[in-house]
């Protein structure tokens, strides 16, 4: 089986680990090798949380820079943080609606604008997908669930080992049942905004 290193990157809320989870319960059920890893920033306080996950026979979680075949973030600007995994041929997803720092929203830093966030990943990269998944989440009835719309973005792009069956039992599976259905909808408007 071939492997697939597989970056997520997020500010700390956005539910980075709960897609990393439900991924890894998609892989599970499809009888796939996973390994992840996690990295907690100062995620309380809306620092960056990157998960690592590896699909194939490989012996480690470790992403070198350079190395991921796909990079999904749910904050563009994070995207740009994590272009140092990325190579000419890896995949970018990311949402487009920014969740500016601190820093930048008390005028001390500047953020950039989705136009050369764009640029800069376009140069560097095989292929970018971005989509307002914040939008997309409020459509589905929760604007938590950004998370599910860019794991349907994902699925859509067929670049994992597991099918879009088995992410949405995980999605029923692992997630808190109040939120199913809303996540099941979320999921589904992030495939069809990769079509």
């Amino acid at each position: 089986m071939d492997i697939t290193r597989l970056i997520i990157v997020a500010v700390g809320g956005q539910g980075n680990l709960l897609a990393s989870r439900v991924l890894g319960e998609a892989a599970r059920r499809s009888g796939v090798p996973v390994r992840m890893s996690e990295i907690h920033g100062m995620a309380q306080r809306g620092g960056v949380v990157e998960s690592a996950l590896v699909f194939g026979d490989a012996a480690s979680t470790i992403i070198s820079d350079g190395e991921a075949d796909i990079l999904v973030s749910f904050e563009p600007a994070e995207a740009l943080r994590a272009m140092n995994k990325c190579n000419s041929k890896t995949v970018v997803i990311t949402n487009t609606t920014p969740l500016p720092p601190f820093t930048a929203a008390v005028g001390k830093g500047i953020y950039p604008e989705m136009e050369t966030i764009r640029s800069h990943i376009r140069a560097r990269t095989g292929r970018l997908i971005d989509l307002d998944a914040t939008a997309a989440a409020r459509e589905a009835g929760n604007v938590l669930s950004v998370n599910m719309v860019l794991l349907g973005a994902l699925t859509e792009t067929g670049l994992l080992p597991v099918t879009a069956d088995s992410v949405e039992t995980a999605i029923r599976e692992t997630t808190r049942q109040a939120f199913v259905e809303t996540n099941l909808k979320a999921f589904e408007l992030g495939r069809k905004a990769v079509n």
